[in-house]
């Protein structure tokens, strides 16, 4: 969360979002160690980050970040997704490969490890399918919210899905939560790390070693899907489903 005095002054990290109508988050990090501000876009993941000095102008900041939005487009294009999913393609499914291939349904199914997409209008078959990964998605990821939320004793307000490089869920101060719908290609812990870790967040809203506490009190076994997610998290985003 942001903390400001009276001079508009950044004593910690918080997130901008810049730019319409595609936005683009960036995380604007207060540091003691940083002596200019400077600019970053991981070739991993896309997520992009804004260091700047402990106590450096906010308004500052914002002229920086805002007056490089074409550079950081023009890299974040550079992990944008270079496969179209169709007929005979494969596509990741909560962390295993469904064939997809034509189906007698007017409606996408699953039947032995294959996506089946409706017969008729071929052109749309690619949407259809990001339109089932949505859906999938949004039933997982509010399950799972829902679980890790009980287990921390806190509600939170709506679920928002989204397709962003930049993170793979975020909190806001308000308690409303927003994921990558493209977790539900993931294995299945990793989407619910996802969760934990967010929902953990409507407890402590940083990155403190409290935090990080609560997150291994609701999902012990964190490390393996977060580091899963930090080796292999770009390759979900290899995929594209609108022109």
């Amino acid at each position: 969360m942001l903390f400001r005095n009276s001079r508009n002054r950044l004593t910690e990290s918080t997130t901008l979002t810049l730019g319409s109508p595609d936005p683009v988050v960036i995380e604007l990090r207060a540091s003691k160690r940083a002596r200019r501000l400077s600019l970053r876009v991981s070739r991993l993941d896309g997520r992009v980050t804004l260091t700047a000095p402990h106590g450096s102008d906010k308004d500052g900041a914002l002229q920086f970040a805002t007056e490089r939005l074409d550079w950081i487009r023009g890299h974040l294009a550079q992990t944008a997704p270079s496969e179209v999913p169709g007929i005979g393609s494969t596509l990741p499914f909560r962390g295993e490969p469904l064939a997809l291939a034509r189906g007698h349904a007017r409606v996408v199914q699953i039947s032995d490890n294959k996506l089946l997409l409706p017969p008729h209008s071929p052109e749309r078959d690619a949407i259809r399918a990001e339109m089932f990964l949505k859906e999938a998605a949004r039933v997982a990821l509010v399950a799972a919210s829902d679980t890790y939320a009980a287990k921390v004793g806190r509600s939170y307000g709506r679920i928002t899905l989204r397709d962003t490089r930049s993170r793979w869920g975020s909190c806001s101060s308000r308690g409303n939560l927003s994921y990558s719908w493209r977790l539900i290609m993931a294995p299945p812990e990793v989407l619910e790390y996802v969760a934990a870790h967010e929902v953990a967040h409507l407890v402590h809203m940083d990155h403190s070693s409290a935090f990080w506490a609560q997150v291994e009190e609701i999902f012990p076994s964190y490390q393996a899907p977060r580091k899963w997610l930090k080796d292999h998290g770009t390759d979900l985003h290899r995929y594209r489903f609108r022109d």
